[in-house]
């Protein structure tokens, strides 16, 4: 008889994770609080634009391939990958702007253009980094660290320390290139996992390694393609996915998982349960008992350290703009002041944005001669209760945002040619989608939150109760979600071997 299976949260971490399931056999049920699938990789549609809510930026493309290869699906009839080159265009306040391209020879004329010496300190960076990320992925991001003894063997400690962690990623990257610029360019993108370059550990820095070594790609109607693709998976192996249900509680009994009722009081049962749902969340909410939650009761929660915020802007455009690549970066005066201010409870003045462009390569995105593009700037998360998200502080960072972006060349005129409007704030997420504190990637990925250190796979508490997602193992990021479910669905199939 098949085992039922009911997740909670139909996120890129619950949907493929059901996906999976399903090819292995179980009967497998998701539900969705909201009226829409996705989670925060999500899509907002106001025609003739379309706009990726929140992730864009698609690195490890095999892992998306993966999703579909473990359930014996060819990737090919779900998504299609356009290539993204240069993967970046960084701009600066003095006017210049580098294409970082995945080819060497023209990557290497741009920083030869900078420096000879910080040409060969990009690529020494590059294979320093690549050695740790080899290390990294084979030894900790492929492995659940369910029990103390896997990460604490000898090999998995001296692994560990080759991965040489204990420096923050900007000193890292110090020590190899002395052009600020190219420094900011590295360091930023720190930011994509929620922690700053300036305290977050320099295993990070294999961020903009992957993406130069590996490319960036673009599916073709946007990252909520892929969620599209896996609901059409879930339903061709028969899978249930119910939206508009919001969980209540997670139902347990002598120690075990039984099912989840639901706000109008709804019961539902099954023999596992898997929370997508953010991991904070999960234990402050939906578990009613301290004895359940063990060393994650709600008191213990406020202590743990969380990711930043984000602030999104989606404008739709009457018209082209060809200054932009797919993804951009604007690298602001006074960078390390308006990065810290993230961290430290502050809006930033001069704000640092990743600005995403996906119609620069796919017009079905538009229905138009425009242009879709997101600018994101990370912000202080909703521990910091300084900053209320009004109207007024919408106002304040969308000016800064726009003025900053009026500093690019051939978009000066950017305001004159907004015909649509919206934003994504800190609260939105809390709200939306159940962010715990509204921090956009869940716990901060510090040493002290990572690897064995981090929430496991299985509860430890409760049997038949799992978790995937942004705040569990590996971490934050789509491409890593994508790993968590992987791994949790591997946990899952050998406790029932």
């Amino acid at each position: 008889m098949k085992k039922s299976v009911l997740i909670i949260g139909s996120g890129i971490g619950g949907l493929s994770t059901a996906l999976r399931l399903l090819s292995k056999g179980y009967d497998v049920k998701v539900y969705e609080k909201e009226k829409m699938i996705g989670g925060k990789t999500n899509q907002l549609v106001h025609p003739p634009f379309t706009f990726d809510l929140t992730a864009s930026i698609l690195m490890n493309r095999e892992v998306y391939e993966e999703v579909f290869h473990d359930a014996n699906l060819d990737y090919k009839d779900f998504i299609e990958f356009i290539k993204v080159d240069p993967t970046y265009r960084s701009f600066y306040p003095d006017g210049t702007f580098y294409d970082f391209t995945r080819d060497l020879v023209s990557l290497i004329k741009t920083l030869e253009s900078i420096s000879t010496e910080d040409a060969i300190g990009y690529m020494k960076f590059l294979s320093e980094v690549y050695e740790r990320y080899i290390i990294a992925n084979d030894h900790f991001l492929h492995q659940s660290f369910e029990n103390a003894m896997d990460f604490f063997k000898p090999s998995s400690l001296i692994n560990a320390s080759k991965t040489k962690a204990f420096s923050t990623s900007h000193q890292l990257i110090s020590e190899y290139i002395k052009d600020e610029k190219l420094q900011e360019f590295l360091s930023y993108q720190s930011l994509y996992v929620g922690i700053s370059p300036y305290e977050g550990p320099s295993i990070y820095t294999l961020v903009p390694v992957i993406s130069q070594l590996y490319g960036l790609w673009h599916l073709k109607g946007g990252m909520y393609s892929f969620i599209k693709a896996l609901e059409k998976a879930i339903y061709s192996f028969g899978g249930v996915i119910e939206t508009n249900f919001s969980v209540n509680e997670i139902i347990i009994s002598n120690g075990k998982a039984i099912g989840i009722k639901s706000t109008k009081n709804e019961t539902i049962f099954a023999d596992i349960i898997i929370s997508n749902a953010d991991f904070p969340y999960t234990m402050d909410t939906l578990l009613k008992s301290d004895t359940h939650k063990g060393k994650y009761k709600t008191s213990k929660l406020v202590d743990l350290k969380y990711t930043c915020s984000t602030f999104i802007i989606y404008l739709g455009l009457k018209k082209k703009y060809p200054q932009l690549s797919v993804h951009n970066l604007y690298l602001n005066v006074d960078f390390k002041k308006n990065i810290d201010s993230a961290f430290t409870g502050h809006l930033p003045t001069n704000p640092s944005l990743y600005i995403y462009c996906p119609t620069r390569v796919d017009n079905s995105m538009i229905a138009s001669d425009g242009e879709c593009i997101s600018i994101v700037a990370r912000v202080p998360n909703l521990f910091f209760r300084n900053i209320a998200w009004n109207e007024k502080t919408i106002k304040f960072m969308r000016n800064n945002i726009l003025s900053a972006l009026k500093n690019i060349s051939g978009l000066e005129d950017i305001e004159e040619d907004i015909i649509y409007e919206n934003y994504l704030t800190p609260q939105n997420l809390k709200d939306s989608f159940n962010a715990y504190g509204g921090a956009a990637f869940g716990l901060s990925p510090t040493l002290t939150q990572t690897n064995y250190f981090r929430p496991h796979f299985m509860s430890s508490y409760v049997k038949n109760l799992y978790f995937v997602g942004s705040s569990v193992h590996p971490g934050p990021g789509v491409s890593i979600v994508l790993l968590s479910s992987k791994l949790v669905v591997q946990e899952i199939l050998r406790n029932d071997s």
